[in-house]
């Protein structure tokens, strides 16, 4: 048996951000540290972040008055903060950077009036959190949907999840342009889901099989997995080898592998080592080399011990 490796695979910058500012957070103020959702969707890294001294809460009211909250990485609305500063919490706001641009393009595209509509998945907790940012439709190119009647000449802007479905989304994007052709189109899927997709595309079509490495409820990993089901190719979405059916691989040669932005790498060698292939092939553009340095408001709030990251700053700060 051979196994295909994709790269890029893995940790994000946004993920290496918030797992960071989690950490920042624990060895400023001590313990317990309140961590508003999961600090992201990966049941490995919260159980990490819970043995340092994490406590994961889903609603802000939950978090101890004057207590010290991280806010994760898919955004927040603006009621979370408005409940945060209601229960006088020190928040370290540990959204993805790229998630924050989304949510500026929504202040942005209502200050000018504009009908906003978002792609993306009910219930996500990334949607959540943009929805609150101004009044939008939400489309959810999974099922049925339909644009609002609007007048003619009504100026839209179309937004997107960052984790979505490049190709399905197209699709989506294409639907709306046929009754709005002048719609304000915004690529907001990131580039670590898109580079992860493209290579999982390649990695489809030369293999039998694909195991797509993370968790249930990572909508980048399910992304993956849809990848290779769409070029016919069986894949399946697991933790690790304890998940990992036997009859899924008996015969096959050449399985392909794969991680969501928020899987650790340790995950990926687990199924490795547990499959013991006679070799492994790197397959894809190679690792990417994005990161992104702590916001500057947090390194005010937490005095210089940041100061010396290396990481470029690519996002400008907005407030939320």
């Amino acid at each position: 048996m051979d196994v295909f490796l994709a790269s890029p695979r893995g940790f994000c910058a946004g993920v290496d951000l918030a797992v960071d500012i989690v950490d920042l957070a624990i060895q400023q103020y001590g313990t317990p540290v309140y961590v508003k959702h999961q600090i992201v969707h990966n049941p490995k890294v919260v159980a990490d972040v819970e043995a340092k001294g994490a406590i994961t809460v889903e609603k802000v009211d939950e978090v101890p008055e004057g207590a010290v909250v991280v806010f994760s990485a898919h955004g927040s609305p603006p009621s979370d903060y408005s409940t945060a500063k209601e229960r006088n919490l020190k928040v370290l706001d540990a959204t993805c950077p790229l998630v924050t641009r989304v949510h500026n393009e929504a202040k942005k595209y209502d200050r000018e009036g504009k009908k906003i509509v978002l792609i993306g998945h009910v219930g996500h907790q990334e949607v959540i959190g943009t929805t609150g940012q101004a009044d939008m439709t939400l489309i959810d190119e999974r099922k049925d949907w339909v644009l609002p009647h609007w007048e003619e000449g009504t100026e839209v802007a179309v937004l997107t999840q960052t984790t979505l479905s490049v190709n399905d989304t197209a699709i989506a994007v294409d639907k709306i342009k046929k009754t709005h052709p002048d719609a304000v189109i915004r690529d907001d899927i990131c580039y670590a889901t898109t580079n992860r997709q493209a290579a999982a595309n390649e990695l489809a079509e030369m293999t039998d099989l694909v195991l797509v490495i993370g968790a249930q409820n990572s909508s980048n990993c399910n992304r993956l997995k849809d990848v290779a089901h769409k070029k016919g190719v069986p894949a399946y979405l697991i933790n690790g080898p304890e998940e990992l059916d036997p009859s899924w691989i008996e015969g096959v040669e050449k399985i392909g592998i794969t991680s969501g932005a928020s899987t650790p790498e340790k995950q990926v060698n687990s199924v490795i080592e547990f499959l013991a292939p006679n070799n492994v092939f790197r397959v894809g553009p190679g690792e990417e080399s994005t990161t992104f340095a702590i916001p500057r408001s947090l390194r005010e709030m937490v005095g210089d011990g940041v100061r010396s990251s290396s990481k470029e700053e690519l996002i400008p700060d907005e407030d939320n």
